[in-house]
């Protein structure tokens, strides 16, 4: 299996059986985001431990396949880090999808590299990445982009 195959699988299983999906209770922060280009509509909730940690992230969305991977993929990776360490790979991951560099150590964030070959799903991808960041309270994200 190639590369491309193999990251075409790791997108389509985590569009057709999303981890992390559903309604969080108790959250310490939700963001939400809108791409009126493609309709896609989501909602990240986090909740923070006492040490500043992950403890739990959750999403519901109304979205393409290449959104709902991307927020699949995003909630398997960003759990139970510090915050911190989140947002130093949103950076590096928002970064990779823009430039294709520095995506080594992103693990199955880089099943999303295709997306740059077409930029109109760029914000697809990116979308619950913005959630996540107003979720966090770092003021930017969300909205409509």
């Amino acid at each position: 299996m190639e590369l491309d195959e193999l990251y075409q699988a790791v997108i389509l299983d985590h569009s057709k059986r999303p981890r992390n999906q559903g309604p969080l209770t108790d959250p310490t922060g939700t963001g939400e985001g809108i791409n009126p280009s493609c309709g896609d509509e989501i909602k990240v909730s986090v909740r923070l431990d006492d040490a500043g940690c992950l403890a739990d992230i959750r999403f519901d969305a109304r979205a393409c396949a290449i959104c709902t991977a991307s927020a699949s993929l995003m909630t398997t990776q960003v759990k139970k880090l510090p915050v911190g360490e989140i947002k130093n790979l949103m950076a590096r991951f928002l970064s990779f999808l823009q430039t294709g560099e520095g995506g080594a150590d992103l693990k199955n964030l880089q099943a999303l590299s295709g997306v740059r070959r077409f930029p109109q799903r760029l914000k697809c991808a990116t979308l619950p990445w913005h959630a996540l960041a107003q979720a966090l309270g770092d003021g930017r994200g969300g909205g409509r982009i």
